[in-house]
């Protein structure tokens, strides 16, 4: 006995499994590696955690994004765009704005 499937059912069908497929691989395409909705998963600490403000400067699009503040006396700087793998950080040893603060 053969099974048959009507055209406009085999039409259906076939939409319906070209729309799940294709939400399936839109919705893989986050592998949750996301900097803005993870934001506390850095590793392991040991020591005092300095919780003091900081300075951000946020630069027009295409641009990297700036943050500044004092550690203990000196000043230090971190660049970071969007959700880049990527990132800087520079240190001013003993900068004299720093004098004084944690």
């Amino acid at each position: 006995m053969r099974f048959r499937i009507k055209r406009k059912t085999r039409r259906i069908l076939l939409a319906a499994a070209t729309l799940g497929i294709s939400a399936l691989l839109l919705t893989g395409c986050d592998l949750g590696e996301n900097k803005f909705t993870e934001p506390w998963n850095d590793a392991p600490r040991k020591g005092a955690v300095i919780t003091e403000p900081v300075e951000v400067i946020a630069n027009a699009d295409g641009f990297s994004n700036l943050s500044t503040g004092c550690n203990h006396g000196n000043r230090w700087y971190a660049a970071y765009h969007a959700d880049a793998p990527y990132g800087s950080i520079s240190v001013v040893p003993a900068d004299p704005s720093c004098k004084g603060k944690p």
